[in-house]
């Protein structure tokens, strides 16, 4: 019973989300159908498609995009590559690209360009791994493999 119950809520997330996009879409970013875009994130652009966030991608609660420059006062775009995970309460400045299948860790401070299948961190955000694999939304190879160990009767 409760798996079906939580399976109608399916519908009532995808409608949730396309609300989302079409918000963020009018204050200038373009989010692909596959990605999610937590509803407790803050943008901040004053551009059209100035923040792109590319497939299967998550970007998590409390976060912040910003791509006005506050000392020059120019608007720089930010680009968000395939599969990547912007972790909770980090913080992407102007200008940044960040690469396919990166993981921003929580709270991390991005300011300068982040290259591809990496892990980042820290204020101000440094790698901390590279050549990483990940799947959907992010998630290291082994994370299903863990949750189906955690949650097996």
């Amino acid at each position: 019973m409760s798996v079906r119950s939580l399976n109608s809520l399916r519908k009532v997330r995808a409608f949730a989300m396309s609300i989302q996009r079409a918000r963020l879409r009018r204050r200038g970013v373009e989010v692909h159908p596959s990605s999610t875009v937590s509803l407790s994130g803050r943008t901040v652009t004053g551009m059209k498609r100035g923040i792109v966030i590319d497939a299967e991608t998550l970007v998590a609660f409390k976060t912040l995009l910003i791509t006005r420059d506050p000392v020059s006062g120019e608007d720089r775009p930010i680009h968000i590559g395939k599969r990547c995970f912007i972790g909770g309460g980090s913080t992407i400045l102007p200008g940044v690209t960040i690469g396919d299948e990166v993981i921003v860790g929580a709270g991390a401070f991005v300011f300068e360009d982040v290259p591809p299948r990496c892990i980042v961190g820290g204020n101000p955000a440094r790698i901390l791994k590279t050549d990483i694999e990940v799947g959907k939304m992010g998630r290291l190879k082994g994370a299903d493999e863990n949750t189906r160990r955690m949650w097996r009767k």
